[in-house]
């Protein structure tokens, strides 16, 4: 029997819809998120450069295991604008037993090559 995954969620912010899709779409197809929720407009205000900004965002929430986070994170820097972006986890302590356990299954890890 396969070792259980520790699940985690990851946040990540991203310039554009578009690029959110696009990203989103590649992690699914290539099982290393089992779930990609995207939230088409935020509105961030941070300091950049001194400068106080204000920008329109997407939100991505993904469903991973802790296994294929560098791997993730690595692909959004890589095909995002954002030079700094923001990428954070944390880990899934508990939940529905069907959902965690569809998760487990739609998630291709190193503990399952």
């Amino acid at each position: 029997m396969d070792e259980k995954l520790q699940c985690i969620e990851i946040h990540w912010s991203s310039g554009s819809l578009d690029e959110a899709r696009r990203i989103s779409r590649f992690l699914v197809q290539e099982r290393l998120v089992a779930c990609a929720q995207i939230i088409p407009w935020i509105e961030s205000v941070y300091m950049w450069d001194q400068k106080l900004e204000t920008t329109q965002e997407s939100k991505i929430v993904l469903k991973s295991s802790l296994e294929n986070y560098d791997k993730i994170r690595e692909i959004i820097e890589q095909n995002c604008k954002y030079e700094v972006p923001e990428i954070t986890w944390h880990k899934i302590e508990g939940g529905n037993e069907p959902y965690m356990e569809w998760l487990q299954e739609n998630v291709i890890s190193n503990l399952n090559v």
